[in-house]
C-alpha cells in the first residue's frame, strides 16, 4: 500500500506529508482548498507528464516523494527482475521509494530507492502499483482491447490468454521464415549467387588465431632493416667502440678498488658497481641475439602484406573484427544450405504452420468459449452492481463476435453495450456522453473485479459525480467492498461516500505569512462528524445528527 506521500513547493502546498491508511481513505474540503493537487502530486511521481507552471510561486523546483509498502506477495511488486535490469537498488525493508523533481527550468531528476533513473522507467516500475481514475481516466474503459481485458480479468483466463498467443507468437515465426524464402526466381538466383559467393571468400581465407598477430609481425618485418641498424648501433656503444659504456665502466670500477682500500667502508659502492656490470653484460648479450633474429626476409613480407590485405577487405565487407567475420560465415553457410534446401526447407515449414493453425484454432476456440460462458455472468454481475449505484433498470452487455483474424488476444472482438435507462435500446459504451454515467460503470466493473485486480492501490476522482442521494450511499458502499481487496484512495464531495471511508482526511486552505496554503489533517470522530455535517449544508443541529448516523451505520 501507499504509506506516504510528501509533496513540496506544488501550486498550493509548501510542504505536506499525508499519512495513508489500509482500506478506504477519503480526502474532502472546500472547492479549491487542493484536493486534486495531491492526487496530481501522486501523478507526477507516478511518471505522469509536468507541467512547470505548478511550481509554487517564490519557488524554484517541486518534489514529490510517495513510499509503498510492498510487503510479501505470491507476484512481488514491482518485479526485482525489473530493479535488476534497471540497475537500480533493491526494496529494502519491505518499501519502495519514488521520488520525482522537476524544476522551473526543465530539468527532471527521478529515483527508486534512492538510485537515480529515467522518468519512463519510473513510470514502468510504478506502473502496476496505482490505478488512477480521474476526471477522464475511464476513457480507457471505452477502448475494445480495454473491455476484452476485463471480461478476460473476471473469469480468470489469464492463462488461456497467454497460451493462446504462445501459439500466435508461433505461427507468427514459422509464417516470417517461410516468407524469407518463397521470392521469385530473380532474386531467389541473385540470394543463393550471393551467399556462394561469401561463404567461399571466407571460407577459402581460411582464418586462424594466429591472424590476429600478423599485423604485428608485418610491422616488425617491414622494419626489419631500421631495427637491425638500431640494435647494431646499441651493441656498438655498449661494447665494441674504444670509450664503449663497458670499458669505461672498467676504469669507473678501478676507481672504487682505490676508493675502497682507503676506506673499507664503501663495500656497498663496489657492490652496486659489479651488479650494474652484471646487467650491463647481460643486455650485451641480449642485443647480440636481438640483432641476430631480425631477419630481412622479403618473401616473408610479401606474404604477409597480402594477407593483412586479405583481412581487411574481409573484414570491411563482413564485420569489425575477423570473429565477427567468422560469425558472418556461419550464418551464410546455414543460410545458403536452407535456400539450397529450399524445397525441402517448405515443406517442413508447410508442415509445421499446418500442426501451429490446428493448435492456434483450437487454443482459439477455446478461449472463445471460455469467453461466451463469461458474457452472461459478467453482464449479471454488473447490472447488481449498477442497480445499487442508482441504474436501477439499466443493462450492461456484452458483445463478442468472432473475426476471422486473429490477433495476439484471440480471434474475439468484445463491445460494451449500455442501457441506462428502460425503453432506451442498450448503445456501445463509448457513445456515452455522461461523465458521471462512465464513471460509475467504471466503479460498478471494478467492484465486480475486485478479486482479480491485481493493482493494490486504486484512486478514485470525481467517481461520485452527478450523484446524490441513495446512490451516493450505494457509491460509499462499493468503494468501502473494493477497499477490502485493495488500498483506495477517493476525493469526494458527498457526505455518504465520505462517511463510507475507514479513514478521513480534510484539506483546507489558509493564508500565513501573506501566502495561501494547503492542509491536511486525518481526523478524529469529533472532527470526522464536523466535516461531514458541513458536507451536509452546514453545522448545525440536524446535520451533526445525520452525520452521526452516517458514521454509525
Amino acid at each position: 500500500m501507499l504509506t506516504t506521500l510528501r509533496i513540496r513547493n506544488l501550486a498550493l502546498v509548501a510542504d505536506l506529508t499525508l499519512e495513508l491508511a489500509p482500506g478506504l481513505n477519503v480526502l474532502t474540503g472546500e472547492t479549491g482548498a487542493g484536493k486534486s493537487v495531491i492526487l496530481g502530486a501522486l501523478g507526477l511521481v507516478l511518471g505522469q507528464r509536468a507541467d512547470r507552471t505548478l511550481i509554487r510561486s517564490g519557488a524554484d523546483a517541486c518534489t514529490v516523494e510517495a513510499v509503498f509498502e510492498v510487503g510479501q506477495r505470491e507476484r512481488p511488486l514491482p518485479d526485482p527482475e525489473l530493479l535488476v535490469r534497471h540497475g537500480l537498488e533493491p526494496c529494502e525493508g519491505g518499501q519502495l521509494i519514488l521520488k520525482r523533481t522537476f524544476t522551473s527550468t526543465g530539468t527532471n531528476r527521478q529515483f527508486v530507492n534512492g538510485s537515480p533513473t529515467s522518468l519512463g522507467t519510473l513510470a514502468e516500475v510504478a506502473g502496476d502499483l496505482v490505478d488512477l481514475h480521474g476526471p477522464h481516466d475511464h476513457q480507457s474503459l471505452l477502448k475494445p482491447s480495454r473491455q476484452l481485458a476485463v471480461l478476460d480479468a473476471f473469469g480468470g483466463l489469464g492463462l488461456a490468454r497467454s497460451m493462446f498467443e504462445k501459439a500466435f507468437r508461433q505461427r507468427e515465426e514459422l509464417l516470417a521464415a517461410r516468407r524469407a524464402l518463397v521470392v521469385d526466381e530473380q532474386a531467389y538466383a541473385r540470394q543463393l549467387d550471393l551467399l556462394r559467393f561469401q561463404v567461399r571468400e571466407i571460407e577459402a581465407a581460411r582464418l586462424t588465431d594466429d591472424d590476429e598477430a600478423l599485423e604485428a609481425e608485418h610491422h616488425r618485418a617491414a622494419n626489419a632493416a631500421r631495427l637491425i641498424e638500431l640494435s647494431r648501433g646499441a651493441l656498438e656503444l655498449l661494447s665494441e667502440q674504444d670509450d664503449a659504456v663497458l670499458t669505461r665502466f672498467g676504469s669507473l670500477g678501478r676507481v672504487l678498488q682505490d676508493l675502497q682500500r682507503l676506506d673499507p667502508g664503501v663495500d656497498s659502492l663496489t657492490s652496486l658497481h659489479a651488479q650494474a656490470l652484471v646487467l650491463l653484460q647481460e643486455l650485451q648479450v641480449a642485443l647480440s641475439r636481438y640483432g641476430d633474429s631480425v631477419d630481412v626476409d622479403a618473401e616473408r613480407l610479401a606474404f604477409l602484406e597480402e594477407r593483412l590485405n586479405l583481412l581487411q577487405s574481409l573484414k570491411r565487407k563482413y564485420g569489425q573484427t575477423l570473429a565477427d567475420v567468422a560469425a558472418f560465415g556461419v550464418e551464410a553457410r546455414l543460410r545458403l544450405g536452407q535456400l539450397e534446401g529450399r524445397d525441402a526447407e517448405l515443406i517442413r515449414l508447410d508442415a509445421e504452420l499446418q500442426r501451429a493453425e490446428v493448435a492456434l484454432a483450437k487454443a482459439g476456440d477455446d478461449l472463445t468459449a471460455a469467453r461466451r460462458k463469461l458474457v452472461g455472468k459478467l453482464s449479471k454481475a454488473a447490472g447488481k452492481e449498477l442497480a445499487a449505484l442508482g441504474f436501477r433498470q439499466s443493462q450492461l452487455e456484452v458483445g463478442l463476435s468472432r473475426s476471422e483474424t486473429p490477433s495476439p488476444t484471440g480471434f474475439d472482438q468484445c463491445e460494451f453495450l449500455f442501457a441506462p435507462n428502460p425503453g432506451e435500446p442498450a448503445r456501445p459504451l463509448r457513445a456515452i456522453a455522461s461523465s458521471g454515467e462512465l464513471a460509475r460503470v467504471m466503479l460498478a466493473l471494478k467492484t465486480v473485479l475486485a478479486r482479480e485486480d491485481e493493482v493494490p492501490v486504486l484512486v478514485f476522482d470525481e467517481v461520485d459525480a452527478n450523484v446524490g442521494g441513495e446512490t451516493a450511499s450505494g457509491v460509499g458502499a462499493k468503494l468501502r467492498q473494493i477497499a477490502e481487496q485493495h488500498q483506495v484512495l477517493c476525493i469526494t464531495h458527498l457526505a455518504p461516500v465520505a462517511a463510507a471511508g475507514h479513514v478521513h482526511y480534510r484539506v483546507t486552505k489558509e493564508v500565513q505569512d501573506g501566502r495561501t496554503e494547503s492542509f491536511v489533517s486525518r481526523l478524529g470522530r469529533t472532527d470526522r462528524i464536523e466535516e461531514v455535517a458541513r458536507m451536509l449544508g452546514g453545522a448545525t443541529a440536524a446535520a451533526r445528527r445525520h452525520a452521526e448516523e452516517l458514521l454509525g451505520s
